[in-house]
């Protein structure tokens, strides 16, 4: 074997760095992917959910001119979102009527259970944090922390308006889906109440590129 110089081996131990990256990222989103199908396979609404919102989530957080890494872990996160309902009774994850008082406050658990799954690894601790805030309000009346303002990390604050924009125009057992203009109506009225205002905005400001990305999802799709 011909020996390498000094730059062809410096070439060669970059290569296999970037090989030896790919594999771990690849496997990285495997072991995701295969967080939200178990998750999926319990919770009926879940289904197609966490892809949705996750799609939104790297829109929005892409017209906010966030990128690289920051927006990995947001993307991954919104993917990971609802994970801690794994951790919810069925009888109550999927109820078709009005939840009771203790049953709500069951569900309330799930943000908390999402972060003790994901905050085991080192990797995902980042990840586990916008996890574990992703119901928490602008105005401080969200849960689990009553975290307010900018004290609520960004990738939450994102997460927070595309899991509404979702939930509002998917059908659910107690309700039927709002059209899209009635959502945008929405997401203005709560604007510096329930979602950061510069987020809101930038969605406002491009609802015609949001409403594509649902349409994309939802065609031929009765969710």
């Amino acid at each position: 074997m011909l020996a390498l110089s000094a730059i062809e081996r410096r070439n060669y131990e970059l290569f296999q760095n970037i090989i030896a990256k790919l594999l771990h990222r690849n496997i990285y989103h495997d072991i995701i992917e295969s967080l939200v199908a178990a998750l999926e396979a319990k919770d009926c609404y879940t289904c197609g959910h966490s892809e949705r919102v996750a799609a939104l989530t790297c829109e929005l957080a892409g017209k906010l001119g966030i990128k690289g890494k920051e927006l990995e872990d947001i993307h991954m996160a919104a993917h990971l979102h609802d994970i801690g309902k794994i951790g919810i009774p069925d009888n109550i994850l999927n109820k078709s009527g009005k939840l009771l008082t203790d049953e709500w406050e069951c569900i309330k658990t799930h943000p908390k259970i999402g972060f003790d799954i994901l905050n085991k690894s080192n990797k995902l601790k980042n990840i586990s944090d916008i996890v574990l805030c992703h119901h928490e309000r602008w105005d401080g009346k969200g849960y689990i922390q009553g975290l307010s303002g900018k004290n609520i990390p960004l990738g939450s604050r994102i997460i927070a308006v595309c899991d509404s924009v979702d939930a509002m125009t998917s059908n659910r057992s107690y309700r039927k889906a709002m059209n899209f203009n009635e959502c945008v109506n929405q997401i203005r009225f709560n604007k510096g109440v329930m979602f950061d205002p510069v987020i809101a905005d930038c969605f406002l400001d491009n609802a015609v590129r949001f409403e594509k990305v649902i349409a994309s999802f939802k065609k031929n799709i009765n969710v």
